[in-house]
C-alpha cells in the first residue's frame, strides 16, 4: 500500500488512478493519519448461462417425493 496525500492526488488525479487499474492500493493521509483507501474492484464473475448442461441429466419423476423412514432417521441421528 502507498500513502499519499490529497495535495498529491489531486496535482495528477489520473496517474493515482492509473496505479489502482494495475492493482495498486493506495491510502490517502491527511495530517499523518490514514483517512480513505482507494483499491482495485475485483473483476465481476460471468454469469453461467441458462440451459448450459440441458440433456446431460434427467431429473426422475420421484425427485420430491418423501424419503424413507430409514434415511430420515439417519438424517435426525436416531
Amino acid at each position: 500500500m502507498v500513502r499519499v496525500t490529497i495535495e498529491e492526488i489531486q496535482r495528477d488525479p489520473l496517474e493515482y488512478l492509473r496505479r489502482v487499474e494495475e492493482g495498486e492500493t493506495l491510502v490517502v493521509v491527511r495530517s499523518h493519519e490514514a483517512i480513505a483507501e482507494i483499491r482495485p474492484i475485483p473483476p465481476r464473475q460471468q454469469w453461467r448461462p441458462y440451459g448450459l448442461c440441458a440433456g446431460q441429466f434427467v431429473v426422475p419423476d420421484d425427485f420430491d417425493a418423501p424419503l424413507p423412514e430409514d434415511i430420515l432417521n439417519a438424517f435426525e441421528g436416531k
